[in-house]
């Protein structure tokens, strides 16, 4: 039987992340050079030149609530970007790890058993990829929505050390900014989605171990006891896919985590303050249901994980395990005490990526944007 390609799934992710300078070829980690150059100059240039703006804004309120809010979101992606780079070997490790004949479906049925996993990351993707280039065309053209861009308003509210209201440095600038934060947000989108799909391949990877301690039969032509040293050899190769991958994944969740609760209660905070049913109130929406479809995207994949891995000690009493000899009902036993300590994804082990988790970053997040709300009752 052919075998399966597990990263045909991912392909147009890697594509653009290696658009992005961000994917050097072949095996390869990362180095300064001309591939990457590039996009170190559009992101952090224009998160220094946001971040400066601060300094003359901090004293009002609103108006830097209208700031911050991007400006979090651009940094935490520039700290991603960099726990990105620093781990791409890690990352490299783990796809060709996918490569290995025991990652491999033994039959069509178990084909077909993880091709629902594999589907509903695709359409993941394009829901993410939806409220995500819907917010970046309306940032990018809300100046000439709204009619500013005669009075030479940016697109995002930013210090230069320059006179920003002449032209061509106007059109110059507003280039850049937009495509300054496509960029990072196209990387960011990626990135996100690339851990998806990691803790997607650990869910696929418990199922057909599933499927094989379930298939597990005692009889002449089967021989139990081997074939359950292969399925314990599957579990421990499918636990040291899943420490690297929490290796890999640990530092981006908890900027992502942290941050977004943060970035969601000041959004919210900002909509209160805009004119209703405007193109910036819509770019506002789309801008929260980005965030929250980013972080359920870390929780539901990471939930899948926990709840699959938990069902391969249930799976193992599916077995044929009645007739078997003794030292294969003993290494049965091991077996199944050990994998009743499910798999969990987290961030460098302070929280768990689950759907729990999920709900405590919105809780979270509703407290702040209360608080703000009171503070500027307040003034």
């Amino acid at each position: 039987m052919e075998n399966f390609d597990w990263k045909l799934t991912i392909r147009a992710n890697i594509l653009v992340l290696k658009v992005a300078g961000l994917w050097p070829k072949g095996s390869e980690i990362y180095k300064l050079n001309l591939y990457t150059l590039y996009f170190f100059v559009f992101i952090n240039g224009h998160n220094f030149f946001q971040a400066a703006n601060i300094f003359f804004v901090y004293t009002d309120l609103e108006a830097l609530s209208a700031l911050i809010f991007v400006t979090i979101t651009d940094v935490l992606a520039s700290f991603k970007v960099y726990c990105f780079i620093r781990n791409i070997a890690i990352l490299k490790r783990l796809l060709a790890k996918l490569d290995k004949q025991i990652f491999q479906p033994r039959n069509e049925q178990q084909r077909d058993l993880v091709q629902p996993s594999l589907n509903s990351w695709k359409y993941t993707y394009t829901a993410f990829c939806i409220p995500v280039f819907t917010t970046l065309v309306l940032w990018a053209i809300f100046p000439i929505m709204d009619g500013t861009v005669k009075d030479r308003r940016l697109p995002f509210s930013a210090w230069y050390p320059y006179n920003t209201k002449i032209s061509p440095l106007y059109e110059i600038t507003y280039l850049y900014q937009v495509i300054s934060v496509w960029c990072l947000a196209i990387a960011n989108l990626n990135m996100d989605t690339l851990i998806a799909a990691l803790m997607m391949y650990i869910g696929c990877q418990c199922d057909i171990l599933c499927d094989d301690m379930k298939n597990l039969r005692n009889s002449v032509e089967s021989d139990f006891n081997r074939k359950l040293l292969d399925c314990i050899e599957h579990h421990k190769t499918i636990l040291s896919f899943a420490t690297d991958c929490n290796k890999f994944l640990s530092g981006i969740a908890l900027g992502q985590f942290f941050v977004s609760g943060m970035s969601l209660a000041v959004t919210m905070f900002q909509l209160t303050l805009v004119s209703p049913l405007s193109g910036e109130c819509y770019s506002l929406l789309f801008y929260v249901s980005s965030v929250t479809v980013e972080i359920a995207l870390y929780c539901w994949f990471g939930n899948e994980v926990e709840i699959k891995s938990s069902q391969i000690p249930y799976s193992a009493f599916e077995s044929d395990w009645t007739g078997i000899p003794i030292e294969a009902k003993k290494n049965l036993l091991i077996f199944i005490m050990r994998s009743q300590k499910p798999i969990k994804m987290s961030a460098i082990n302070l929280f768990s990526l689950s759907l729990s988790t999920f709900t405590t970053i919105l809780r979270t997040s509703w407290s702040y944007f209360a608080v703000l709300r009171q503070v500027n009752a307040q003034d």
